[in-house]
This record gives C-alpha cells, sequence and structure tokens, in this order.
C-alpha cells in the first residue's frame, strides 16, 4: 500500500539578514527554543523544542537528581561504564 504523504505548502515567505553576529530574528515564533540542523546545501532546518517545566517532574525524581548531583560534587561515583559495544563502527 502506498502511503501519501500530505503536501507541504508554504504559510509565509520572507528575507532575512544576519547581523554582525550573523544572528537572524524569527517573526511570529510559537516557540522559544529550537534544534538546529546546518544541511550540505547551505540549508538550516529549525524544529521547535519545548522544554519541560519543573512541574512535570514528580518530587521523587526530583529529590534524587539532587542526591546524585550532592554524589557527584563528593566524588562519589560508580567506575566508569564501557560503552564501545553500543558504538557504531
Amino acid at each position: 500500500m502506498l502511503k501519501v504523504r500530505p503536501k507541504v505548502t508554504v504559510l509565509e515567505h520572507y528575507d532575512v539578514a544576519a547581523d554582525a553576529k550573523k544572528r537572524i530574528s524569527l517573526r511570529k515564533a510559537k516557540t522559544k527554543y529550537f534544534h538546529v540542523k546546518a544541511l550540505s546545501n547551505g540549508g538550516y532546518l529549525l524544529e521547535p523544542r519545548v522544554l519541560v517545566p519543573p512541574t512535570a517532574i514528580s518530587a521523587r525524581s526530583l529529590k534524587m537528581l539532587e542526591n546524585s548531583a550532592g554524589n557527584l560534587k563528593k566524588s562519589i561515583a560508580s567506575e566508569p561504564i564501557d560503552l564501545t559495544a553500543f558504538l557504531k563502527i
């Protein structure tokens, strides 16, 4: 069965110039954070990112995170784990 992809349409287009620090402004951006992919053809792909509010993380998880950070500061940690088996060669 052939899947039909929805047709992509352009909602708005405009030209923008980068400032001296190579920054641009996005008009009417719905999110504050983006993941940027630089493409080989000179284009850029921006994917919106939504950060999780602290209230969305359970109290138990926050306590565990605080304990782990405290142990790390005290240099209480396990030996390094060898993850080379998971690397793609």
